[in-house]
């Protein structure tokens, strides 16, 4: 049996569009629709979003996801960046969810895909 890809969605979203996407699953839940839990990371807008995921961050997180569970060291000797500035990109994409700690404490990319949509409306 294999396992179940993990995906997130990435995007710019308002707070009153998530919470109505929240209020959809609670009501599908109650009325005993089971579904795929989703999880989202959103932004306010396209210039945070895109100060998150920068070329170097997501090249950082192509990397965990190949090499699988690295060392800050590690991860820094295969980027060939500085250690210090990929520690702090390491840092803030924890805050955000898109990297984690495994048992061992090694870094770990636990999504096996990152979905991103972007809406360009006038």
């Amino acid at each position: 049996m294999t396992k179940p890809s993990k995906h997130i969605q990435v995007g710019v979203e308002g707070p009153d569009k998530g919470f109505d996407r929240f209020i959809d699953a609670w009501e599908r839940a109650q009325a005993g629709e089971v579904q795929e839990a989703e999880v989202h990371l959103n932004f306010e807008d396209l210039a945070a979003l895109l100060s998150v995921l920068t070329p170097r961050r997501l090249e950082l997180l192509k990397v965990l996801r190949r090499q699988g569970p690295l060392s800050i060291r590690a991860l820094s000797k295969h980027l060939e960046r500085d250690y210090k500035n990929v520690h702090s990109d390491v840092r803030l994409l924890e805050d955000v969810g898109l990297v984690e700690r495994n048992k061992q404490g090694a870094l770990i990319a636990p999504w096996d895909a990152i979905d991103a949509t972007l809406r360009l409306v006038a």
